[in-house]
């Protein structure tokens, strides 16, 4: 251990007791980090380890896949949103005309029959917010024979547009990047699976039993 500058240039005078638990605290503050974080990993059982393990994975995984998401062509994004929706369950889809379709990006039907339709809307943003217009523009573009809308993005809805949806008279879900990747990631879509792991346990219940 060595005197430090600081306490080379100190007097016996200028020395006091306040200044020395701050000084006596901050020499020990990063050992004392250290060994929290060695605590922590050492108290973790191997199936924690596991579990943040592939959480980090998957946080990773739908970072990336957002970003792909801002990378593409609009038109190949709209189409993205329509195959997750028949993942999920939906009916057939009908991908409207690229230009002129007055705000409409899709039809899907609600479900395998045709009975209802909802209409569907992609922005694909980088960073700017879904702003009421947007919604207002959704919602004039809407038929009479729907009263149903999705409403997706990549970036988010500014608090307007989460108000016009709200208080809307048609039934419009506003579906921001965050849960956009949510549902591609569990619907196995723009994901594909990499690896598989099985993690064994003894069954207690096979050596109970009369076969043995």
């Amino acid at each position: 251990m060595q005197i430090t500058e600081q306490g080379k240039a100190a007097g016996p005078e200028s020395i006091s007791l306040e200044a020395l638990q701050t000084d006596v605290i901050s020499f020990y503050e990063p050992e004392k980090s250290i060994k929290t974080k060695v605590n922590v990993a050492s108290t973790a059982s191997p199936q924690d380890l596991i579990d943040t393990g592939f959480e980090e994975i998957e946080r990773k995984t739908k970072d990336e896949l957002l970003s792909k998401l801002k990378e593409i062509d609009p038109y190949t994004f709209e189409r993205i949103i329509l195959i997750l929706l028949k993942k999920m369950g939906y009916g057939d889809f009908i991908e409207t005309s690229k230009s002129g379709d007055g705000g409409i990006d899709g039809i899907i039907n609600e479900d395998q029959l045709g009975l209802e339709k909802i209409y569907i809307q992609a922005k694909r943003y980088a960073e700017s917010k879904v702003r009421e217009t947007d919604i207002r523009n959704f919602i004039g573009a809407m038929s009479g024979d729907t009263r149903k809308g999705i409403f997706v993005t990549t970036s988010t809805f500014d608090e307007k547009s989460k108000t016009k949806a709200k208080d809307a008279h048609h039934t419009i879900i506003l579906i921001d990047g965050s849960r956009l990747v949510d549902l591609m990631h569990k619907f196995n879509v723009g994901v594909q699976i990499k690896s598989k792991y099985e993690i064994k346990a003894v069954d207690n219940d096979f050596f109970e039993s009369e076969a043995v």
